[in-house]
């Protein structure tokens, strides 16, 4: 782990991030008056996948005809539709 000032980080930013980007450090502490204040850390480009977080949780339904005679009002009052 590197610990560096905020002068030191501000100074040599460029070449802490080459170090996270080069996956040399997990991650570099930034102090300020001598206690942590930050952390910098390399981006992740694809942390975690959204796409299907929903999947089997919402009703299948057989075609938009069906989609389009639900009752959204009864949504808001509470009611069940499907």
């Amino acid at each position: 782990m590197t610990t560096v000032s905020i002068f030191e980080a501000k100074t040599n930013l460029s070449k802490y991030v080459a170090t996270l980007m080069e996956q040399q450090e997990p991650f570099i502490v930034i102090t300020k008056n001598g206690k942590p204040a930050a952390k910098l850390v390399p981006y992740e480009a694809n942390p975690s996948r959204r796409i299907g977080i929903a999947k089997g949780k919402l009703p299948e339904l057989d075609s938009l005809e069906v989609f389009n005679s639900i009752d959204v009002a009864g949504d808001f009052e509470g009611k069940e539709t499907l």
